[in-house]
């Protein structure tokens, strides 16, 4: 067992980093504009130094000039200065550092001190709370995962750059964009009508696909699924609450060797069908797609895995089938609300993963024939307000008969309702009943 040393029980910080961030302020006042970016007063370990610190913020806040004489002011004021080492001690802090330069240095030591004794009081709280059996993991895992990611934001600063340095930059990204042909600055769905309305699937947005039973929001999001992770090779998330992993598979194996459904799952296949189930296979087993098949899954399981699944496999787009089946952890409150909830939680998730989320959505029954509109989304209105993008999926009911011959293709219109940063518009594609697969129709083009 290893021996326990003094330094162990003391934790991490680096006082005379902190003397020297502070030194270095009250010898050019200009420097808390670079230490604003890296320190919050709670990131000095020295009670006496977090007052003082927050006393610079409070004069720089308020526009007034940051020295020795305006700084013991304000700790007078607020009756601190003795708390903080008094005049002698302060007016020491220049003495520290001979010159502001490495400002930005002495805070980054800060800062990773502070960083390492939150990571400690996370690890302490773990350790503490796995005793305790009435505690859910799953949300002691949440809660780790949570606040492990905020002292990962932390470490991401702000900056501002010159035109000059950003001009270069630019023009290199664009003859990139030019030599690679990609029109699109997010994640292009492999629909063109789509994809020239909202230029792709674009970072931190959340996106709701809503349609009535049977129409084929699954079948839109797999096919755009297998656009995106087979024909694009970029790694895509997939969580299908509704179907099990092998049957979206299944599906996935019909769409891309062109063979039906039915065939597939009752396995009268011809000896030649091997060939193009093969090459299928093959492409789909080389794709990123990783797959969540989980029943009845729950919030905090699924924000868990997503996060997961980024860091590991630095996934560019995640879909959900569907959102209304997400189990919500308050399952006491009212179904509206743990929409409401789901709904805000996805949305979150996007802007902290930085990628897009499509979750899929049944609408209202009372669209039954007619188009749907954002009112028709089901169970809460916080979806049609958290939402980035609303796109419904909309056709005639198909007769009996019609219905049963599943060669045909069926056109259907999809229907861009929100675009909460570009037009809305409707557009169709071809169903394939046969393939479970939607595809573009023959020279259809985005909505002017």
């Amino acid at each position: 067992m290893p021996e326990v040393t003094l330094k162990d029980k003391i934790p991490p910080h680096h006082d005379e980093a902190e003397q020297a961030t502070l030194g270095a302020v009250l010898i050019e006042p200009e420097a808390i504009t670079l230490v604003i970016r890296y320190l919050r007063p709670d990131d000095f370990y020295k009670g006496a130094h977090k007052r003082i610190y927050q006393s610079i913020l409070d004069l720089f806040n308020r526009g007034e000039a940051v020295d020795l004489l305006t700084l013991t002011e304000e700790l007078k004021s607020s009756n601190a200065l003795d708390q903080s080492g008094g005049v002698a001690y302060i007016s020491s802090l220049t003495s520290k550092v001979p010159t502001s330069a490495n400002v930005e240095y002495y805070a980054k030591i800060v800062q990773e001190c502070s960083i390492r004794r939150k990571l400690s009081r996370i690890a302490s709280t773990v350790i503490a709370k796995t005793h305790e059996d009435t505690l859910d993991v799953r949300l002691l895992i949440e809660e780790t995962e949570q606040g492990i990611f905020e002292l990962t934001e932390r470490q991401s600063t702000g900056s501002f750059f010159a035109a000059r340095e950003l001009v270069p930059k630019t023009i290199e990204a664009i003859e990139r964009g030019y030599h690679r042909k990609e029109s699109y600055t997010g994640v292009p769905s492999g629909f063109d009508v789509l994809d020239e309305l909202t230029s792709g699937f674009q970072k931190s947005e959340f996106i709701v696909i809503g349609a009535r039973p049977s129409v084929g929001k699954t079948a839109l999001a797999l096919s755009m699924a297998a656009n995106i992770s087979i024909a694009q090779r970029r790694p895509v998330g997939f969580f299908t609450l509704e179907m099990s992993g092998m049957a979206l598979i299944q599906r996935l194996l019909s769409s891309e060797a062109r063979l039906s459904s039915r065939k597939l799952r009752s396995g009268l296949l011809r000896p030649a069908d091997f060939h193009s189930i093969t090459e299928a296979a093959g492409k789909i087993y080389e794709a990123e797609l990783y797959i969540e098949d989980l029943p009845n899954l729950k919030l905090l399981d699924l924000r868990a895995l997503a996060r997961r699944m980024k860091f590991q496999h630095h996934i560019q787009i995640i879909f959900i089938d569907y959102l209304t089946l997400i189990q919500s952890e308050n399952i006491d409150i009212p179904r509206h609300e743990q929409i409401a909830e789901i709904s805000r939680s996805l949305k979150a998730l996007a802007r902290e993963l930085d990628i897009p989320v499509v979750a899929l959505s049944q609408v209202k029954r009372e669209t039954e024939g007619k188009r749907p509109s954002l009112a028709d989304l089901r169970e809460s209105g916080s979806i049609e307000q958290d939402a980035d993008v609303v796109i419904f999926l909309h056709r005639e009911r198909m007769s009996d008969k019609f219905a049963d011959d599943m060669t045909n293709d069926v056109e259907t219109e999809l229907i861009i309702a929100k675009q909460r940063n570009g037009p809305v518009g409707t557009m169709k594609l071809a169903f394939i009943p046969e393939y479970t697969r939607f595809e573009q129709l023959a020279k259809e083009k985005a909505p002017s």
